[in-house]
């Protein structure tokens, strides 16, 4: 879990949502912003609420018995909402996550959870697709683990270069999705095609 000094106060990050507004040059007392240091306050406590757990736990219980299933289990088109950390600015998108069970496999909305833990933080698109792949590498010891997001920054679009609809993909494979031509294919094909 990322460390972190002394968190400040529910009031010491209303005060800097004041100031942002002040500095905006608008003002806080104004009707219409008289709540909002509370709210933005509120939603970036949930936004970033990565910070509160390790993703890798929720791969933790896992099931033995599967019927002999060898083959790729893929979770296309999770949802992404995470924090480009150069700017605060959102990045938005899918993961797609794979695996090669060795002899036990993990609840699909664990997969889902994993995403969405590692995603409420601020970092790169580049970081949370390989500590997406590296926990699952770790906790579930499959054969390999594949990992593809795609994402829009706001960083991009809406500021800076303005570039509406370009995309950032990633992907972090490992094992034998990485190693096997075969295998990397056939992760490759259900993240593209479904």
């Amino acid at each position: 879990m990322p460390h972190s000094k002394n968190r400040p106060t529910q009031s010491e990050a209303e005060a800097a949502v004041r100031t942002l507004i002040e500095w905006a040059g608008d003002d806080p007392d104004r009707e219409g912003l008289l709540e909002t240091p509370t709210r933005v306050a509120k939603a970036y406590k949930e936004l970033f609420s990565g910070y509160e757990t390790d993703p890798r736990d929720y791969l933790e219980r896992t099931f033995d018995e599967v019927g002999g299933y060898d083959e790729l289990v893929v979770l296309r088109d999770i949802r992404v909402v995470s924090f480009c950390e150069h700017h605060m600015l959102p990045f938005l998108g899918k993961a797609h996550v794979g695996y090669l069970p060795s002899n036990r496999v993990v609840g699909i909305s664990k997969l889902a959870r994993v995403v969405h833990g590692f995603a409420r933080r601020l970092q790169i698109q580049e970081k949370l697709t390989a500590e997406i792949a590296g926990a699952i590498q770790d906790i579930l010891q499959p054969k390999g683990v594949g990992v593809v997001i795609v994402s829009e920054h706001s960083c991009m679009t809406m500021r800076g270069v303005n570039t509406p609809g370009s995309r950032l993909t990633t992907s972090h494979l490992l094992g034998v999705v990485r190693d096997d031509p075969r295998t990397r294919q056939e992760f490759l094909e259900f993240v593209r095609n479904g």
